[in-house]
């Protein structure tokens, strides 16, 4: 594999952690249903140092608009309760002394719009990822001793690669947008 091959493939492996790291940040964007992806921000206190809620608790969903939360040690409970007020997610967490239960409110109309501002932002920083993995490919690409002509062909195929990308952010958003508005 020579050195242009290297830095497209680097490139493309830069601009799919981007991707990813998008779905990762938009699957805890919630879009009307409860999900257990929704709490994935929450820390609980846990022998003295902050720990993610799913390493101390299974977290279900019994119906559409339901939470419940089971912690693997009962004492638990008040903490996971902290934890999640703490998250500011704008749930109202209860417990029933054996697990932690959080009904979830239908989205307003105001809150659907700042969830897909959200998104937007979150589908902006994947785009600002795609780009700068672009930027360094493209210095990358001078710095090496090829021809003018490889080195042109070089950048339009990190630029075909980047507008694919970009694409693919524009895609997601799409579909996470239209969820989230879907009442």
């Amino acid at each position: 594999m020579d050195e242009v091959e290297f830095i497209l493939e680097e490139a493309k492996e830069g601009m799919e952690k981007a991707i990813s790291h998008l779905k990762k940040q938009l699957s805890n964007i919630r879009a009307g249903k409860a999900s257990p992806n929704m709490l994935g921000s929450v820390m609980v206190e846990y022998y003295g140092s902050q720990t993610p809620l799913q390493q101390v608790a299974n977290v279900n969903t019994p119906d559409a608009r339901t939470l419940s939360i089971q912690p693997f040690e009962k004492s638990l409970i008040q903490e996971i309760e902290r934890g999640i007020m703490l998250a500011n997610l704008g749930f109202n967490p209860m417990n029933n002394g054996e697990s932690v239960i959080i009904n979830v409110p239908p989205l307003t109309e105001e809150r659907r719009k700042q969830l897909s501002k959200q998104a937007k932002a979150e589908a902006e920083d994947a785009k600002v990822g795609v780009r700068n993995d672009r930027k360094q490919a493209m210095q990358e690409i001078k710095k090496i001793e090829i021809s003018e002509d490889l080195q042109k062909g070089a950048e339009a195929d990190i630029q075909e690669l980047t507008d694919v990308y970009i694409e693919r952010v524009d895609s997601i958003l799409v579909i996470k947008e239209k969820e989230i508005m879907t009442v």
